[in-house]
Parts: C-alpha cells; structure tokens; sequence
C-alpha cells in the first residue's frame, strides 16, 4: 500500500512538464501576516550562553494538506543572550534577547527517516533541505514566554532529476498562538525543565515553478510546530 501510494506521487513529480510555461498570475489573495520588528541589544548588565535543540513529535503544514508528521531530534543552534533591564529597551523587562549564530544553526531535512505523511514515510528520493537564514528574538525564564523571528529555505529535490527554487519561510515561532488566515497553532511556554512547543504561521509565496506553484497552491500559509529546548546559562 505505502510502495503504491509513493510510486505514485514520484511519478507526478518525475513525469512533470520540463518545459518552460508562461502563465499569468491568478493566485488567491492572503493578508499579510504582520509582527512588530524586534531590535536586539548590542551590550547589557548580564550576558547568556543560550542553547536550542528542537525535539521528535513536530509539524509542518502547508496550504490545506494534512500536516507531515516530522521527527526533528538533532536540531541544534547556540545563541548569544542580554537581559532586557529597562523598559527603554526592546522587549520586556525580564527578556533576553537572543541572537543565534546562523553557523550553528542545524534542522534536519525532511525525508524517509524523519517525516511521514498520512501515516507513511516519504518517497525514499524525495528531500526536503531547511536552511536557516537567522533566528533571533526574546525568552523569558519568569513567564515562560517564548518569541522567536525565524526565517530559512526550502530547497525540494527528488534525487539528482529534479530541484525546485526554494520555498522562503519567514515567521515567529511562539509559545503562545500564531494565527493565519488558513492555518494557526498554540505553543506551550518554556517549563521548568527548559521544554516548549513553538509555533508559527508563516505566507509561502510562489517561486516560478509552475509545478510547485501549482502543486502547493502558492500563495499560501505554512505551518510549523516544534517542540524544543532551550538551555540558558550566564555566560563567563
């Protein structure tokens, strides 16, 4: 049943038009999904060594598909922290800010290993790369609240035959809800044993591939869902 079922959505892909098609831009309208621009403190009273390790059990979703099933265990990221100490500052009294090293930054592709979808594993050629551009924003150890502005790459592939330009994702991940005009979440805030679950809805915009434009319905929203930790430490 899986073998068909994966048979079937390669030949899709493997069998698709390569030729070139001009068509005019028809797509639904979507709303922009707004958030207030964070600044990030260059230098505070307290420095932190923050650490970001993302969890099994996540999703992502797009457009009105069902949400792949994900298994995201050896994401990774360190990151540079100062505590917000004055209401001047950006962010709440209490935050701190964080900043990561894109260098470090580490989430695992999406494939046969780590993703299902309606209960079965990907096609053992499809690949789905995450690379992240940054991730910055504010963690408060008081309330738990978590707010992170993340955006990465998409880069879908099959095997050596095909490989889309990337899908731009850019969104704040959150403890709290994130709500889109198709897709929304609830995060969990940060616990005492440095756990949360992050969301974000993020607007996917067409990238000029009539296959993937098509196939996706772009424009349209994504969802992520993660569940993380995050390990903070004043730093020496």
């Amino acid at each position: 049943m899986g073998f068909t079922v994966n048979q079937k959505f390669l030949s899709v892909i493997l069998h698709r038009n390569s030729k070139s098609h001009h068509h005019r831009s028809l797509y639904p309208l979507f709303p922009t999904i707004k958030r207030k621009q964070r600044t990030y403190p260059i230098s505070a009273v307290q420095s932190y060594h923050v650490e970001f390790q993302t969890l099994s059990d996540c999703k992502l979703g797009i457009s009105r598909y069902p949400d792949f099933s994900y298994n995201a265990k050896g994401g990774r990221g360190t990151a540079a922290g100062s505590r917000v100490e004055s209401p001047e500052e950006s962010g709440e009294v209490g935050d701190i800010m964080v900043c990561f090293d894109v260098g470090t930054l580490y989430i695992p592709p999406l494939t046969i290993a780590t993703t299902r979808f309606l209960g079965l594993p990907l096609p053992p050629l499809l690949r789905i790369q995450i690379v992240p551009e940054f991730l910055n924003g504010a963690v408060n150890r008081e309330s738990g609240k978590v707010e992170l502005d993340f955006r990465a790459k998409f880069w879908f592939s099959v095997g050596t035959v095909y490989k889309a330009p990337p899908l731009v994702v850019d969104t704040r991940l959150t403890s709290e809800k994130s709500e889109g005009s198709i897709r929304e979440g609830n995060g969990e805030r940060l616990n005492t044993d440095g756990r949360c679950k992050l969301v974000g809805v993020a607007l996917v915009n067409p990238i000029g591939d009539l296959f993937m434009d098509s196939f996706l319905s772009l424009p349209t929203e994504c969802l992520a869902v993660l569940n993380a930790t995050l390990a903070i430490t004043e730093a020496t």
